[in-house]
């Protein structure tokens, strides 16, 4: 497949995707102020940031309401309570679990909501579950993604079926996620063409969602955009679990489209994500997530080691490589 345009155009079709508060919530539990989301809402709107992710619409028997901040549940109040009618260009998505959201009742009509896009998150072996929550939510008006999660983990033939079953499907746009950050650019490449081929054939958009562990979030990002995949997360200051996303600053510096503007995100960070960490939170490329990506395994060993502070990266290395 010939690369898609070069170091000096842009290309139209491409949207950008600030996941900040769903990916960034999994560093704090979602316990972000409504000036915090406030800020980076009208940063996004300046920045001319395509799509704005506000978190999880996850189930609240599920999971406990007074464990998590709001945005762990995203409900419609709640997002108007920061857009009020949106009139902006900037549409406004929701992260839907395969599993872990009760979509039947807790997604209400398009017409009801402030949310424009629903993304659904899934393993490959729950694809009957995200297929019934795609149709759920085209039928309430919304447009849809499927974001499969983890395919460094899953056999070739397995992600292969996924993606025919979902380009037979009426989603909008299908997400190659890297969940480990364990895959290279040149793995990225092929992959991107694999997705990229069911994109045409069935008239789907790509996207990509990447995670840092190997500090290859933004390399593995334009790589995949060279390909042809038009839909691309990223995140203030690279904020998300563990080592943290494809950065916001990084990517609007590199897209040439000259729509899009650096200078409200970089006000946002100052004003917004310097504090956050002055404050103690903490995310971004380390030892433990370099070992987890490295051996691609999920990070959860590594987020875990970070929390107890453990610096015998060796002994840490140890353990892990034990359970490989």
């Amino acid at each position: 497949m010939a690369q898609k345009g070069n170091l000096l155009t842009f290309r139209p079709d491409i949207k950008v995707v600030d996941a900040t508060i769903r990916d960034g919530g999994l560093v704090n539990d979602f316990n972000f102020t409504d000036d915090f989301v406030k800020d980076l809402y009208k940063a996004n709107v300046k920045a001319k940031v395509d799509y704005m992710e506000f978190g999880y619409r996850a189930d609240k028997e599920m999971f406990d309401t007074e464990g998590f901040g709001k945005w762990k549940f995203s409900t419609d109040d709640d997002i108007r309570s920061i857009v009020g009618d949106n009139n902006t260009e900037l549409k406004i998505a929701i992260m839907a679990d395969t599993g872990r959201c009760n979509y039947k009742e807790d997604i209400h009509e398009r017409s009801e909501s402030p949310v424009d896009l629903v993304r659904i998150a899934t393993y490959v072996n729950a694809m009957p579950a995200a297929l019934d929550m795609i149709e759920d939510a085209h039928k309430k008006g919304y447009e849809t993604t499927c974001n499969i999660m983890a395919i460094s983990n899953a056999k070739e033939s397995d992600i292969a079926a996924a993606l025919e079953m979902l380009g037979q499907s009426p989603v909008d746009g299908i997400y190659i996620v890297d969940s480990y950050g364990s895959i290279y650019p040149e793995q990225t490449r092929v992959i991107a063409e694999q997705y990229m081929e069911i994109g045409d054939k069935y008239d789907k958009y790509i996207g990509i969602h990447a995670h840092n562990n190997q500090q290859l979030a933004f390399a593995n990002t334009i790589e995949a955009c060279a390909q042809g995949v038009s839909y691309l997360d990223a995140t203030m200051s690279g904020m998300g679990r563990g080592a943290g996303n494809c950065p916001m600053e990084l990517l609007l510096g590199f897209l040439k489209n000259p729509k899009y503007k650096l200078f409200p995100v970089i006000q946002f960070i100052e004003n917004n994500i310097v504090p956050l960490k002055e404050a103690g939170v903490e995310w971004g490329f380390d030892i433990p997530y370099l070992l987890t990506g490295y051996l691609n395994q999920h990070p959860r060993a590594a987020i875990a080691a970070m929390k107890e502070g453990r610096k015998d990266y060796s002994g840490f290395y140890k353990e892990i490589i034990d359970k490989d």
